[in-house]
């Protein structure tokens, strides 16, 4: 037996794949065509929404990028964009429902429009933001604060894609502990973007720090990539019976 023993012991330890439709909905992508990196056309966008439904996600919620070097999007923009697409959705019977929010670049000019109050949300006021990937932005504390006291609910983005915090996580207990959502990629638990951010973004959810988790998806092949690989992120598995997970609820 032992030639056969170590076989059958290896396969013991495959893992079905993960049940996607538990999310229900994803909260993070860039469907909307045309406007920023993600689909460039009606055609792209319409493909992605067909993949999403066949996995059985029942909402998609969009994120376009608002950046004021590259992507100057607004909640007109973005709104306007989203309701041509929800009506190819119709007149094509794809079974998914799509809304809109952003996902905002934390500069000086996010820090105007939080001012002005011209800020597209989710769900209960939910604010989707990222930071840059060079290094820690000065006003980020600020900025929290400022959300906050507006009675926004941030969420982080991807955290665990800001390399300049993974030798000091520290910085991820501290936006937790101060009541900033936690948004993982599914991809990172994959390995799509580096060893070091498959790692971070695992212990993130051994801490039980995640709230939410994302697609992030640009591009037919990061959903592909993702079907294909579920059976090889046991941490996917984990967050999904984690029981911590907002996704449902917004």
């Amino acid at each position: 037996m032992g030639i056969f023993s170590g076989l059958f012991k290896k396969k013991q330890r495959l893992l079905d794949p993960a049940d996607i439709s538990l999310l229900k909905v994803d909260i993070h992508s860039h469907l909307i065509p045309g406007i920023d990196d993600g689909a460039q056309n009606m055609d792209e966008s319409i493909e992605m929404l067909r993949e999403f439904a066949s996995l059985g996600i029942k909402k998609v919620i969009t994120t376009p990028h608002i950046m004021s070097d590259f992507y100057r999007n607004t909640p007109a923009i973005i709104l306007e964009g989203a309701e041509k697409v929800r009506a190819v959705l119709k007149s094509e019977g794809i079974d998914i429902e799509i809304e809109a929010a952003a996902e905002y670049y934390l500069d000086d000019v996010f820090e105007d429009l939080l001012r002005d109050d011209d800020i597209i949300t989710f769900g209960d006021k939910y604010l989707l933001f990222e930071l840059p990937f060079v290094s820690e932005p000065a006003n980020l504390a600020r900025a929290v604060f400022n959300m906050q006291l507006q009675s926004y609910k941030p969420i982080l983005a991807h955290p665990e894609r800001y390399t300049y915090w993974h030798n000091d996580f520290s910085k991820y207990e501290d936006m937790h502990d101060k009541g900033v959502l936690l948004q993982v990629n599914i991809n990172s638990l994959s390995g799509l973007y580096s060893p070091e951010v498959k790692t971070t973004a695992e212990r993130l959810i051994d801490e039980g720090m995640v709230s939410l988790i994302g697609t992030d998806c640009h591009r037919m092949d990061h959903l592909k990539m993702m079907k294909n690989l579920t059976s090889r992120m046991p941490h996917f598995h984990k967050v999904l019976e984690q029981g911590n997970l907002l996704n449902h609820k917004v």
